[in-house]
């Protein structure tokens, strides 16, 4: 009897289900923690917040941060299944969503494992300290902070991956065979860069406020987009 999930092909769906389900884990946390989280922890009493941080926050971020690794994997295990397929794959209109939509990703989840975990593992030891008569750790306000930025690049990121990930099977996109992919990637790297520079070493600016990162997510959206239009033609 003909099973579906029983060959290469089901394989690779296998994967991708469960490359979505890490990801709404990891994606849904990431937008609570910005659109949510953040705002209520500025309504209520310091004693408040800083019950929630020692007993909420831990558990949440325990979910963020596996949520991004096997995003990660599942991720990593499908395009290279599919450059296995067609080793030509990187260059199609396929292959150059995902592949964009997959650097932004791995931004998100080296900002989530490397600034934001870090960060956030000093902020929860001081409010432990704190709770036990003890003085809080200098440094964990500076590191919040920190955190605040990769977190808020995160969802600055994340609008445009969906986007190139979403676009990749259900955008007709056309590239000219001639067109130098080499000027694409170029110009995109350097983008990314920044943004994650500034991630790990600058400030939120307008993406301070919930209404400034969604409104620059989506304007970074357009103008990537714009850019895959006239680079690759």
């Amino acid at each position: 009897m003909y099973i579906a999930l029983f060959n290469a092909e089901g394989f690779l769906f296998l994967l991708r289900w469960l490359h979505i389900l890490f990801g709404v884990v990891w994606i849904g946390h990431l937008y609570y923690f910005n659109f949510v989280q953040g705002a209520f922890f500025a309504e209520i009493d310091a004693g408040t917040k800083s019950t929630a941080i020692q007993k909420l926050v831990p558990k949440a971020l325990w979910w963020f941060r596996w949520g991004a690794m096997f995003t990660l994997i599942t991720g990593s295990l499908i395009l290279t299944g599919l450059y296995h397929q067609n080793p030509n794959f990187l260059v199609t209109s396929r292959g150059v969503l995902i592949s964009l939509g997959s650097t932004l990703a791995t931004l998100m989840w080296f900002n989530v494992w490397f600034v934001i975990w870090p960060a956030q593992k000093m902020v929860i030891q001081s409010a432990v300290d704190v709770a036990a008569g003890k003085p809080a750790i200098a440094e964990a306000a500076a590191r919040g902070a920190r955190a605040l930025v990769a977190s808020r690049t995160n969802v600055l990121f994340s609008i445009p991956m969906l986007f190139f990930m979403a676009s990749s099977s259900h955008l007709p996109l056309v590239i000219n065979p001639a067109a130098n992919l080499s000027i694409l990637w170029g110009v995109m790297l350097v983008i990314f860069g920044l943004l994650q520079f500034n991630a790990m070493k600058g400030k939120t600016g307008p993406l301070t406020t919930v209404k400034g990162v969604i409104h620059m997510g989506l304007v970074f959206t357009i103008v990537l987009y714009a850019l895959v239009e006239v680079l690759t033609k």
